[in-house]
């Protein structure tokens, strides 16, 4: 099976302050490698624009696009005749783009929510990347969350196939590298006003009470009036090359939820994913169904107070610290590197192919003006 995929995303060429880069660089480097043919499509926004840190790829496409117009008029026949268009959450003007793609694409149409937690909070409430009224037009929702959620889109919101495609870690870039510690837990992730909390509770109040061990944050988009603790050094961004690196100068790393993914549960981020690949040993906040990725205590290890972290820091042996960071890793490579998504996502397109051979189409809905203007 070789299939021409068009994806519409948020951002690949750049990781700035976007933990959607490495997750479809991840997926899309594996469906390349299983001989399939993909271009990305991405707006060219100044904030992505100054901070690229993708070399241009060998094996699949990346098309910069500046408006809205820009999609029919320059990838219109190439979206019309793919075997699978994808469009990605965040995407700008997703509502409009999704409404066009639905309507005139004439393989398989699936909605990727890298952002399933957020979106579900707030679809009621209007997104400006999609609208209840779109997801049963797309033949395929692809979540980032698993457990219940996906039978939640099939039966309240109409989804005719939904199915979880978690985010994961390639394997070729995310690997345990030798590097001397330098700190004894870090961080890294773009700032998220809900998340902070958990750092400071998980992360500064042990650094202030393990003083002078040091700690690190790494992330995009912190703003100046935190109260950074005298032993947490402060890193702007890393580039996804520079993600090893780091995670082996840490002798544990921290995970950090955000709020509307700690409530829905069974959403784990592709930090998670990345940092256990590289071999650190992850110590985690607490949400339904982290156990159905990691088993707690053999291969992550939970914190709710900032004493559970200052007794793992403290009292934690290094042969055990050590085996917990091997299972983890090894759970990666045998359920969530980006080569088993390549293949679940093949199995998910098949689905919904039998699946519309089935069932007769149903009629689109009416165009929104700004379709009807494309």
């Amino acid at each position: 099976m070789n299939l021409s995929i068009v994806v519409v995303g948020l951002s690949v060429t750049s990781s700035w302050g976007n933990g959607h880069a490495t997750t479809y660089r991840a997926l899309i480097e594996a469906l390349a490698r299983r001989g399939h043919q993909i271009t990305f499509l991405e707006r060219d926004v100044p904030w992505y624009r100054a901070h690229r840190d993708l070399d241009k790829p060998s094996s699949w496409r990346v098309e910069l696009y500046q408006s809205l117009r820009d999609i029919p008029q320059r990838f219109g026949q190439l979206i019309r005749d793919a075997n699978l268009v994808i469009v990605g959450s965040y995407v700008p003007d997703g509502i409009a783009i999704s409404e066009w793609i639905t309507s005139y694409a004439r393989g398989i149409k699936a909605f990727y929510d890298i952002d399933t937690p957020v979106t579900l909070a707030k679809l009621d409430g209007g997104l400006d990347y999609l609208s209840a009224a779109m997801i049963p037009r797309f033949d395929l929702y692809l979540s980032f969350s698993g457990g219940p959620v996906p039978a939640m889109l099939e039966e309240r919101y109409g989804s005719p196939l939904a199915r979880v495609l978690y985010c994961s870690a390639d394997n070729e870039t995310y690997k345990p590298q030798q590097a001397q510690a330098r700190w004894m837990l870090g961080y890294l992730g773009t700032y998220s006003e809900d998340r902070q909390p958990t750092i400071e509770q998980l992360l500064f109040a042990p650094a202030r009470e393990l003083f002078p061990e040091q700690f690190v944050v790494a992330g995009a988009q912190y703003p100046e009036q935190i109260r950074w603790p005298d032993n947490v050094q402060r890193i702007d961004h890393l580039a996804p090359q520079q993600h090893a690196k780091f995670y082996a100068e840490q002798r544990f790393t921290l995970n950090a939820t955000r709020a509307d993914m700690r409530t829905l549960g069974f959403s784990p981020s592709v930090r998670l994913f990345e940092a256990a690949a590289c071999g650190t040993p992850v110590i985690s906040d607490r949400w339904p169904g982290i156990e159905t990725v990691f088993e707690p205590s053999q291969e992550i290890l939970l914190a709710s107070t900032p004493r559970d972290v200052i007794q793992i820091l403290r009292d934690m042996p290094e042969d055990r610290r050590r085996a917990i960071a091997e299972k983890a890793r090894q759970r990666i490579l045998a359920n969530h590197t980006s080569g088993h998504r390549a293949r679940q996502l093949e199995t998910y397109y098949t689905e919904a192919t039998a699946r519309r051979r089935c069932k007769p189409m149903g009629v689109p809905a009416a165009r929104s003006a700004q379709v009807a203007e494309l």
